[in-house]
């Protein structure tokens, strides 16, 4: 069959069931209500949203979101829509030849690729629309569900569909890179499609979200963002960047940090905030903010709360960067290896840089051994929480732009100021923020001068706590 005709005989479908459609998605509320509800959850106030299949239009007017447009090749599905809501733009329009000449910061298909006749085409049709930020939303089904799905439409359970494509999770990645965007999480939800009062809530709510029984939920999420190319010799002098070094009794270790930064992008400068030293840092800083004043832009302060967190989000509001890096006092991350992370957000391979200690082998004294059991424990725990794969969460050495920063503070009374490091904050912040999350490997090394200042217990219980507080606001809310 020709693609123009299978794209015909989806057409006619959707026309004549467009009169039941309003309908029929008011009785099967439950299962269009969870898509919703999850693609909500990364949609933020100042977003602009692109809808492609909007059918009637019931998500896209439960978004909120300063601006939201749909689009459908369904005539009747697009008035309907039109009717039912004053405040989203509706359009006629064929997926694979979108018109529109505005740039979308999100982009939604759900349920729409099974009826594609040609989906790398309408891939390669949105990034028309997209700018280099645009993040990709496909819901589709689950193929292992295809005999269920047909024998809900063989018992008129649900509404009969020409016959669809079934694809894997891998078929859409491959889709989507084949038409150019760089697919970064995968994830699927809802085990039970109708509402049965607690059966509908044990299983959709915790078991669909468990390790190898969430395989086996109906609708897989697929995120993408454009895939950038800059090669790094363009983007070397792109950015500024704002070095936030966080410091409590680290005397010893203040004039190396400044001596071992190399420069970074079109100017770099570093901002010490010290934390209640009981040694000298805090008169060691000054004394190198003088000394070196001519020779590199620095920034000093002390914090006025507790933490490492504190201190990092002080040291954030000074900032005039465009690029956010935290480099501990301690000098474990080597600051030489500062450009990588720079290069690595620079040419779009990341949008939040995590640095990852674990894969590269450790100096003898680096890491005790129940600190490498606890941070192993605690990147098992987010890859579960997030959906994305962790190697290392406590890397005091974290990238993002300054821009998203500002997004993620914003957003914090999601979580709470509750997180006295800085770390979970973060990787939190930018996972809501629906970032791309890049893991950079480092050669950790051995202090040279003072102590550790993390409590492996007492600390350890409040991430933990933490945690298990994440976790009913990502995994099971």
């Amino acid at each position: 069959m020709k693609i123009n005709d299978r794209s015909e005989i989806f057409k006619q479908h959707f026309e004549r069931i467009a009169p039941k459609r309003k309908d029929y998605r008011k009785r099967r509320s439950y299962y269009w209500n969870d898509i919703t509800s999850y693609v909500s959850y990364f949609i933020h106030q100042e977003h602009s949203v692109l809808e492609v299949g909007s059918g009637t239009g019931e998500m896209l007017n439960d978004l909120h979101a300063k601006r939201k447009v749909g689009v459908d090749f369904s005539e009747q599905m697009v008035q309907i829509a039109r009717d039912q809501f004053k405040e989203p733009e509706f359009f006629v329009m064929d997926a694979s030849n979108i018109t529109l000449e505005e740039k979308f910061d999100v982009i939604i298909m759900s349920n729409l690729i099974g009826v594609l006749p040609d989906i790398q085409r309408v891939f390669t049709e949105i990034s028309k629309v997209c700018h280099p930020k645009t993040k990709i939303i496909v819901s589709h089904y689950n193929y292992l569900w295809e005999p269920l799905i047909k024998l809900t439409e063989f018992l008129g359970i649900k509404l009969k569909t020409p016959s669809q494509n079934w694809l894997t999770s891998k078929d859409v990645k491959n889709l989507l890179e084949l038409a150019g965007f760089d697919v970064y999480k995968t994830t699927k939800r809802m085990l039970f499609p109708f509402n049965l009062p607690l059966i509908s809530f044990l299983f959709n709510k915790y078991l669909a979200k468990l390790p190898i029984i969430r395989d086996l939920s109906l609708n897989t999420f697929t995120f993408a963002k454009p895939l950038e190319n800059n090669p790094p010799e363009e983007v070397s002098d792109k950015y500024s960047v704002s070095v936030i070094i966080p410091a409590m009794n680290e005397s010893g270790n203040i004039e190396d940090a400044i001596l071992r930064i190399p420069k970074l992008g079109k100017w770099t400068e570093i901002i010490f905030v010290e934390g209640g030293s009981s040694d000298d840092t805090w008169e060691k800083i000054n004394e190198v903010a003088v000394k070196y004043k001519d020779q590199y832009r620095i920034k000093i302060a002390q914090q006025d709360g507790k933490g490492k967190g504190n201190a990092v989000r002080k040291g954030y509001n000074m900032a005039e960067g465009d690029i956010l890096m935290i480099l501990d006092a301690d000098l474990t991350v080597p600051p030489e290896d500062l450009p990588k992370f720079y290069f690595t957000l620079a040419t779009g391979r990341g949008e939040f840089i995590n640095g990852s200690r674990l894969v590269y082998t450790m100096e003898k004294q680096a890491m005790r051994f129940l600190n490498v059991l606890g941070n192993k424990f605690f990147s098992m725990l987010f890859t579960f929480l997030l959906d994305q794969s962790f190697k290392d969460t406590l890397c005091g050495t974290k990238v993002l732009l300054r821009a998203d920063y500002e997004k993620i503070k914003v957003n914090r009374a999601f979580f709470g100021d509750f997180d006295p490091f800085g770390d979970f904050d973060l990787i939190f912040g930018a996972h809501k923020l629906n970032l791309k999350i890049t893991e950079l490997p480092i050669r950790y090394q051995e202090r040279t001068y003072g102590s550790t200042n993390i409590s492996r217990f007492k600390h350890g219980l409040i991430l933990l706590k933490m945690c298990f507080f994440a976790a009913r606001k990502i995994k099971f809310k």
